[in-house]
């Protein structure tokens, strides 16, 4: 498998609104070769909601990446589309006018997981596995754990406001 490296983005801070960040050292980008800026761009783009999801917000928007319903994957790694199955992000955000329930937690996990299913799909990991817990009011703790096909693991926590 080919590294490339990433522009590093930080996931949020705990209870940090603003989302994730570019990372910068010394008034540079920062890149990294990890798989945490691939998982942050899954989990927190927002995917295109299924025609039988519930918006939080009751209007017709459903969001999603533009490209999802047009461009087909290619040998460059554009696109994703209808073709290949693939889409970008996840759909954690119809969470977002949620109550803290129990079943909320199992919606975060399968979201998550569909998510980064495409880790697996595309031969970068052997196998994706997410906790989601409630550590405190208002908040969601992803809890991902990525094998690798050397049977090394990637390991991240992500907070989440909802």
């Amino acid at each position: 498998m080919r590294r490339v490296n990433d522009l590093a983005l930080l996931p949020p801070a705990p209870l940090d609104v603003a989302g994730p960040d570019c990372g910068m050292e010394a008034g540079d980008l920062v890149a990294e070769n990890t798989l945490r800026t691939a998982v942050i761009l899954s989990l927190f783009l927002d995917r295109r909601a299924d025609d039988d999801d519930v918006l939080p917000n009751g209007s017709n928007d459903r969001r999603g990446w533009w490209a999802d319903t047009v461009a087909p994957m290619t040998e460059y790694g554009i696109g994703g589309g209808l073709a290949s199955g693939d889409r970008i992000g996840s759909r954690l955000w119809l969470l977002s006018r949620e109550k803290q329930l129990a079943g909320v937690l199992d919606r975060a996990r399968h979201y998550a997981e569909e998510a980064l299913a495409w880790l697996v799909e595309d031969g970068v990991a052997t196998a994706v596995s997410v906790t989601a817990s409630s550590p405190r009011s208002g908040w969601l703790a992803l809890e991902v754990t990525i094998t690798l096909p050397d049977t090394s693991e990637y390991r991240g926590t992500f907070p989440l406001s909802v």
